[in-house]
């Protein structure tokens, strides 16, 4: 096991009604930026909610509406324009990742002299952030307790992640009642996108990380049960917490503290939506089970592991080759039969190869010290099978 520090300081309030603990945010301030995207959080009641609770604590709020589901830098620019204006002392995300993710980087830019864009290009010159705080609405990415954000900029197809401790919520509220009115579509990708998570940890080459391992595997038996009864019982409440919580532990640091490897799906992933603008989620699902499929024909030594996750996750026996595959199978047929996403590129509107080399070769570059490293060529052959 690696060496590692302990660090997730940001505070949860988990379960029902805990919106009130937004009161708590006059710490930091008289004036918040509340940075939201589309109108389900205002046709839900929640944007009201959280106003009045601000108001009340004597917090004057401004608007950053219209954040993208992939967010865009644009919306990036004008956020960290309206807090120097305004001279905005916090930044407030309520939504799901994409709302938090371009909070974390606007209130980062707010601090920051040139464009808001050197920041995702580079989370080292992130030296100074206004507080975030999050109300989550969606359980996905996990961006409501961890330091990374994902920003595009597709004027250029371009998608990049970028991270600091500096922009790590102070405080983040979550009510599993805020997702009951996700639709199917979203719930699923967002377990697939907390599932991918837990796999980019997962297959480590560290050796001695057992309790890691085993903590992936409850989050990934945890998705796997629970993702379907939502699906099936949108107003579950203990199918949307045990979610909710899955989403936020998969990519907080305990998973990975000691057994850190190179992520590679979702660099993969980051091109298919930067060039095509697909679903996150989606776009993880289609590519891990090809992935899995592709490790096991590139390096039959990782069929140990693959096995040992058909073992533990899904209960599978037989020889390793036999568990291994097993197990790819068993990850595809729970993504696109029991949770019904699209399962392979051209049904999610991707029609043609033009990009395939251009995004491999971008991809290439953060896939070098995964759990198998792959080449440019190897994307590409990723990307054709998934096509």
């Amino acid at each position: 096991m690696n060496n590692f520090t302990y660090s997730i300081p940001t505070v949860i309030h988990f379960g029902k009604g805990q919106i009130s603990h937004l009161a708590e945010l006059k710490r930091s301030g008289d004036r918040v930026l509340l940075v939201y995207g589309g109108g389900s959080v205002k046709k839900s009641g929640l944007f009201d909610a959280a106003v009045k609770i601000l108001t009340d604590a004597g917090i004057s709020v401004t608007e950053l509406p219209g954040v993208e589901p992939n967010p865009r830098i644009e919306s990036v620019r004008r956020g960290a324009e309206l807090c120097k204006e305004n001279k905005i002392d916090m930044v407030l995300a309520v939504g799901g990742g994409s709302a938090i993710d371009c909070a974390k980087v606007v209130a980062a830019g707010a601090c920051y002299d040139g464009d808001p864009w050197d920041l995702v290009l580079d989370g080292s010159k992130i030296k100074a952030a206004l507080p975030v705080y999050s109300v989550l609405t969606l359980s996905a990415t996990g961006s409501e307790m961890d330091e990374f954000a994902v920003i595009s900029d597709l004027s250029k197809n371009e998608k990049w992640g970028t991270g600091s401790d500096l922009i790590k919520p102070v405080m983040s509220v979550l009510d599993p009642c805020y997702t009951f009115t996700v639709p199917a579509k979203q719930t699923a990708a967002g377990t697939a996108d907390m599932m991918s998570h837990t796999f980019e940890n997962y297959f480590t080459n560290v050796k001695g990380a057992d309790l890691q391992g085993s903590l992936c595997e409850a989050v990934l038996k945890t998705c796997i049960k629970y993702g379907p009864i939502a699906l099936r019982e949108p107003e579950n409440y203990d199918a949307r917490a045990n979610l909710m919580w899955a989403g936020s532990l998969a990519i907080n640091g305990l998973l990975s503290y000691g057994s850190e490897v190179g992520w590679c799906v979702h660099p993969m992933e980051h091109e298919l939506s930067a060039f095509y603008d697909i679903t996150h989620g989606e776009g993880l699902a289609i590519l891990t089970p090809v992935w899995m499929h592709f490790v096991l024909k590139k390096d039959p030594s990782k069929t140990a592991q693959l096995a040992a996750y058909g073992r533990n996750v899904w209960g599978l026996t037989g020889e390793d080759s036999e568990a291994a595959e097993q197990a790819v199978n068993k990850t595809a047929e729970f993504f696109f039969e029991t949770m019904k996403m699209p399962a392979n590129l051209r049904a999610v509107g991707i029609t043609e190869k033009t990009h395939f080399e251009e995004m491999a070769a971008k991809a290439a570059a953060g896939c070098g010290g995964s759990f198998v490293p792959l080449t440019k060529e190897d994307i590409v052959s990723i990307f054709e099978m998934a096509f």
